[in-house]
Formats: structure tokens, sequence, C-alpha cells
């Protein structure tokens, strides 16, 4: 069993367990551990008064073609509910936002069948691969926040850092401590939401 952010596998009755499946920002590339997306965002919920378990199923390079051939094995962690946040490195690599979408789409599917809340983070193409293709890409989101109402949409992970020099470490993709807290800041209420899906049953 995979252990959490916080490096328990949890007892039954202890906060819920919420995977988050992404890839190299969820994995915290270029940062310890411990200021790690996953781990600075399951301290700001028990900050909060609203504990949980953030177990960490990122992996550097992932595609949403990744996440999803991957999904069933990241679930034998037992989570009970899922944190959706994929998409940017389709971007880099300027796939087809259609094959984006299909492989989200698979995705919430799939955790839907399986009654698991989900919370789907977007994501933003990079501006040098064109207006049309950053339209379409970002479209890709709004449709699944369309198609999935079930599901907590938080329009864009890395809000309010992308492109922040000082929140960003030197390739100017991935947030650097100040960063990772400030997306953990923002994206708090919409976990919040997921964790009242889960609590509500």
């Amino acid at each position: 069993m995979t252990p959490s952010a916080s490096g328990q596998t949890g007892a039954a009755g202890g906060p819920p367990r919420i995977m988050m499946l992404g890839d190299s920002i969820t994995a915290g590339y270029g940062l310890p551990r411990e200021q790690s997306l996953p781990v600075r965002l399951q301290a700001a919920l028990e900050t909060a008064g609203t504990p949980a378990q953030i177990v960490a199923a990122g992996v550097s390079g992932d595609t949403t073609a990744g996440g999803r051939s991957r999904l069933d094995w990241a679930l034998a962690d037992n989570p009970r509910a899922v944190i959706v946040a994929l998409g940017g490195n389709d971007g880099l690599r300027a796939v087809p936002p259609a094959d984006t979408y299909a492989n989200l789409n698979d995705i919430m599917t799939r955790l839907k069948q399986r009654g698991m809340p989900v919370l789907l983070a977007g994501m933003l193409a990079p501006p040098n691969l064109g207006a049309d293709y950053g339209r379409e890409f970002r479209g890709t989101f709004e449709r699944l926040h369309r198609e999935h109402p079930e599901a907590v949409f938080y329009p864009f992970l890395l809000d309010g850092v992308a492109g922040e020099e000082s929140l960003n470490q030197p390739d100017r993709i991935h947030p650097n401590p100040r960063g990772v807290e400030e997306v953990a800041r923002r994206m708090l209420p919409s976990v919040q939401e997921l964790l009242s899906k889960v609590q509500g049953g």
C-alpha cells in the first residue's frame, strides 16, 4: 500500500484518503518530498480543520494517456475520492485536444462508475502553440465540466502561479516551494468541496 503524503497508510475511521492522479506537478519535480503539492495540500487541509490523506499518484512526464492506462493500478490504494490533475504534458507535446478529451473522459467515467467523487483540475496550453490550439485545449476541460457536472471543477491547476517568475523553478514550468504553497492555498476550497462529497455520502 502506498503511503499518504503524511507518510501514513491510514487506519479505518481515519481521515478520508484522496488520490491525486497527476504528472510532475503532483510528483513534486525538483522539490524535496515535504514541499511537494500533495504534502502541502494535505497540510493546508489539516490547518483548515478538514483533514484528509492525500495519496500522491504523480508520474513525471505522464500524459492523460499514461494516467488512463495506470488508473486501475493506482486505485489499488483504495481512495475515497480522486483529484485528476493531468494534461500539462499533453499541451507541451501538442497532443490533439480530442485525444486529451477522450483520455480524461474515460478516466472520469470509470471513476463515476466506481462511485468516487472527482475533482478535475484544468490546464492551459503553452502560448507558443497558438491561439486556436489554446482555445481548443482549454475547451476540452470546459466540455468535461459540462458533461460531468457531478465533479468539482478547478479550471486551472497553476492559477496564480504560471508565468510568475518568483513562484517557479528556473525552468519556468514547475512551481518552487512558494509556488506550491500558492497552488495549495488556491485549490483548498475546491478540495474541501470534494471532501464534502465524500463525507456526505
